[in-house]
């Protein structure tokens, strides 16, 4: 990851933190053709001091054959994103850009036994559904047979984790009235992605005054 300027770079912990409450990516790898990548929830375990990202894929997804305990595999975790206008500024001269957040987590990939995959399994279910407000659901509850059967036609992939870039681009570097400008704009737009990178540049410089802010599902004054 090319980190554009330093105050935009994640630290690890907090790049990881942000992973894991994604729970959800883009898998990338080359074999001789080029790269093949493919998009997978994944789990982040840490095991003797290593940070481990677990994967299933489907048995027939080419990338399993590439998880030969040498060839590298980079997780590729998006935050939010918002474009921003360059008219959208107080000051003059700006260019328009893309705000966003991301996370790479790169290392070798190592195919894991089929007598893993349950575990896996219920790894994943536990945090996903963790995540909905209901009583979670998880694999004792599926018919044996079709469990089985849904078991063994996946392989489980871990990603022995040895770099960890993080980039949170949200203007840090402009001024106190274009970061504010920014922040308003954002409020009010109707994307909830933009609504969320506005509340996290507020809480980046909490001391600005801001015209807007988002409250129970609306725009409001404040």
């Amino acid at each position: 990851m090319h980190i554009l300027r330093p105050q935009f770079r994640i630290e690890q912990d907090r790049a990881l933190a942000f992973a894991t409450a994604r729970g959800f990516g883009a898998i990338v790898a080359a074999d001789a053709r080029g790269p093949r990548a493919s998009h997978v929830p994944f789990v982040i375990e840490r095991r003797e001091e290593r940070v481990i990202v677990q994967i299933h894929l489907t048995a027939k997804n080419p990338l399993v054959e590439l998880a030969d305990g040498t060839r590298r595999f980079l997780l590729i975790v998006s935050g939010d994103d918002a474009y921003i206008s360059n008219d959208w500024y107080v000051s003059a001269d700006n260019v328009s850009t893309w705000l966003y957040e991301a996370v790479h987590l790169s290392g070798v990939a190592h195919l894991r036994d089929h007598g893993e995959n349950r575990g896996h399994g219920d790894a994943l279910l536990a945090i996903s559904e963790a995540r909905l407000q209901k009583q979670p659901w998880d694999l004792t509850q599926m018919e044996p047979g079709k469990r089985e059967a849904m078991l063994a036609g996946i392989r489980v992939i871990d990603i022995v984790v040895d770099e960890i870039e993080g980039q949170s681009k949200l203007n840090q570097h402009k001024s106190d009235a274009d970061y504010v400008a920014l922040v308003n704009r954002l409020a009010r737009a109707e994307e909830t992605s933009s609504h969320r990178l506005a509340e996290k540049m507020r809480a980046l410089r909490p001391e600005l005054k801001y015209d807007v802010g988002r409250c129970a599902g609306r725009v409001s004054s404040v």
